[in-house]
């Protein structure tokens, strides 16, 4: 059989018809359970106006461009266009599906210490022994490591490993010329972004470090046959040396964080990397650098449990790690979250930051 070779430009014009068909048919979908569920759990929250539905439309447009340009310029592999592993997902239907009757009194009685018998609470820190978003176990079993990935991307509307993706850029030009790098990622959970960058980095030495072993346990699983070591420990002490890696990254952790731990785990993360070593975070978006968004973020909170996210909203996380030492490069926004890039330099200081 002969094999037939496609050029580049025409497989990117494929790319861009067969993904954008398969995000937004995906997003669709859905928009309307989406919406009611929302509804279900904060009633009284107003409707979102044409307007600002507009804007989040915009921003999506962008994420999709950008995420195919990515792929486009080489910088991560087009297998992760196509990587959510929706039949996975919607196996664990049934026991979401299940599970609703205690999320919903969880939620209604704000029941945030719902937690599974017999955990040690010695173990974690007390802020950290909540039932965050109200779901079942908190971040304490393996139900919940289970639920958690098809819970987020049904809450983000199939977008959130996309979202993802937006800080792998920073993290490929900052290590292109080192041999192994050596890669940290911090509250790695289930292992989804360490997936995403074992594609675009073969190469490279990842490490993650999560508090929860059943999310260990899911992230050994997803990340089995891959160069990776899983260890479970508290972000605010991890357990390397100074300057140990090339490159920290931490996605969607500080806004679960309240605001004296937000500045340990970044100390931490300054502490652990090499000089020169870029920290790359992708979280919430924040009103420093989406205030257009405003109502759509304050949102968020009264549908799910999220006890540190108000206080999130309003602490930017360019000055968090500027008060850390590091220098911040840039803040990006992308459709509801942000990356901010920052490197350790050799002597403490202060960088002006860029948003866009």
């Amino acid at each position: 059989m002969t094999s037939v070779s496609v050029a580049p430009g025409a497989r990117h014009a494929v790319d861009r018809v067969l993904y954008r068909a398969r995000q937004y048919g995906l997003t669709a979908s859905l928009a309307i359970p989406g919406r009611l569920w929302s509804l279900v759990l904060a009633p009284n929250q107003p409707r979102i106006e044409a307007q600002m539905l507009g804007r989040l439309q915009q921003r999506y447009e962008r994420l999709l461009e950008r995420d195919l340009a990515h792929v486009a310029h080489g910088i991560y592999p087009r297998d992760l266009l196509y990587q959510l592993p929706l039949l996975d997902y919607l196996r664990q239907l049934p026991e979401a599906l299940a599970d609703l009757p205690r999320f919903l009194w969880r939620s209604y009685t704000a029941s945030h210490d719902d937690l599974p018998r017999g955990v040690d609470r010695q173990r974690y820190p007390s802020y950290y022994l909540r039932t965050f978003h109200w779901q079942t176990d908190g971040w304490l079993s393996d139900r919940s490591a289970r639920l958690y990935d098809p819970s987020v991307e049904f809450l983000f509307g199939g977008t959130a490993d996309v979202m993802r993706r937006m800080a792998i850029p920073p993290l490929v030009a900052a290590v292109r010329d080192r041999v192994r790098p050596r890669i940290l990622d911090v509250a790695c959970g289930t292992g989804r972004f360490l997936a995403q960058l074992a594609r675009a980095l073969p190469d490279a030495k990842l490490f993650g470090l999560d508090l929860s072993a059943p999310y260990l346990k899911k992230a050994g699983e997803l990340l089995a046959g891959r160069d990776v070591s899983l260890v479970s420990d508290n972000a605010e002490a991890m357990p390397w040396a100074d300057g140990h890696f090339d490159a920290v990254t931490s996605v969607f952790l500080f806004h679960e964080l309240p605001a004296d731990a937000r500045r340990r785990v970044a100390r931490e993360a300054w502490r652990v990397l090499a000089p020169g070593g870029r920290f790359v975070v992708c979280d919430s978006a924040q009103l420093a650098e989406s205030a257009d968004i405003e109502p759509v973020l304050r949102a968020f909170p009264a549908a799910y449990h999220e006890p540190y996210y108000k206080s999130y909203l309003r602490d930017d996380l360019a000055g968090v790690l500027a008060e850390s030492g590091f220098a911040v490069e840039s803040t990006e926004a992308h459709l509801v979250s942000k990356v901010v890039v920052a490197y350790k330099p050799a002597v403490r200081s202060r960088r002006r930051v860029t948003r866009r």
